[in-house]
């Protein structure tokens, strides 16, 4: 079959388009490694739920004084890099509709690839989750996997942890969801914040704004599968510490395992004898992130 001249030129066009088509597909797939062999080599000595549940080995004696210069107050130069803090990190008051809000911004103001949010706990503010040298510098890598895949990480004060907590952070997932141009926003919630969480899930409005959630360390909502983000299925990663003696690790638990059975996207990441604090300095970010991105079946 001959063919003209112009379908020639459309095959070639078609032929030079795919490998660019294919590449920003792949990259969009994955957020690229930051440390990852420092942050992302934990050995997982329980698994099940087809790989949905891990309990991971984790040891103070390793995890915090072998990786802090200061135990709990400064980690080593290896796991950071705080470059991204000069040249990306804003301290800034957002004027959101009818409310303000202090935030740590780290990566563009408008037109990122997707934002993070983090949600502290109570005695918290931004600069919790926006500070290099704490919780073995995994708010560092955080920063660093946001800003240098194009996104937007931000880390605000929360003044409470009830309606108006919920509300404050409604009106900056709406604020981030409109400066990106309707790209993907993750909300994380630790310990107190994830009151934040819960509330966000009940707000229908927020739930068509969201890509997914992290909760670390977090309370239980026994009534979250009545929820508009249960109903719309976004996934939920949770991470616990096995000895938290604030919020038992068992309630989390029985909700992931609820939430499997029933086939919703969900994860749950235990730290064998971890505190109350463990997640925050040990979940694996880009693990987390980028499953929430493209979440796969179990």
């Amino acid at each position: 079959m001959r063919m003209s001249t112009a379908h020639l030129s459309i095959l070639a066009a078609i032929a030079a388009f795919l490998p660019m088509a294919i590449a920003s597909e792949a990259s969009a797939e994955a957020l690229k490694p930051f440390k990852d062999n420092l942050f992302s080599d934990q050995t997982v000595i329980e698994s099940h739920d087809n790989g949905a549940f891990q309990t991971i080995d984790y040891q103070e004696m390793r995890d915090i004084n072998g990786r802090d210069q200061i135990p709990e107050k400064r980690v080593k130069p290896d796991y950071i890099e705080t470059g991204v803090r000069w040249k990306a990190q804003q301290d800034e008051t957002l004027a959101l509709v009818d409310r303000k809000l202090d935030v740590t911004r780290v990566g563009p103001a408008s037109g990122q690839g997707f934002t993070v949010i983090f949600i502290h706990g109570r005695g918290g503010d931004r600069r919790l989750g926006s500070n290099d040298y704490t919780f073995g510098g995994n708010f560092n890598r955080l920063k660093n996997l946001a800003y240098g895949n194009g996104g937007t990480y931000y880390a605000p004060s929360v003044k409470s942890f009830d309606s108006n907590g919920v509300a404050d952070i409604a009106a900056l997932i709406r604020y981030s969801y409109e400066q990106s141009g309707g790209k993907p926003v993750i909300l994380t919630c630790a310990s107190m914040g994830s009151f934040i969480c819960w509330g966000i899930t009940r707000d229908a409005e927020s739930v068509k704004r969201l890509k997914g959630m992290a909760i670390l360390s977090g309370v239980t909502d026994p009534d979250f599968t009545k929820s508009a983000f249960y109903k719309a299925k976004l996934p939920l990663w949770f991470t616990h510490g096995s000895k938290d003696p604030v919020y038992a690790a068992a309630d989390q638990q029985a909700l992931f395992e609820k939430l499997y059975k029933g086939g919703y996207p969900t994860r749950f990441t235990l730290f064998a004898t971890g505190n109350h604090g463990t997640p925050v300095r040990m979940t694996d970010w880009r693990k987390v992130l980028n499953w929430i991105l493209d979440p796969q079946p179990s």
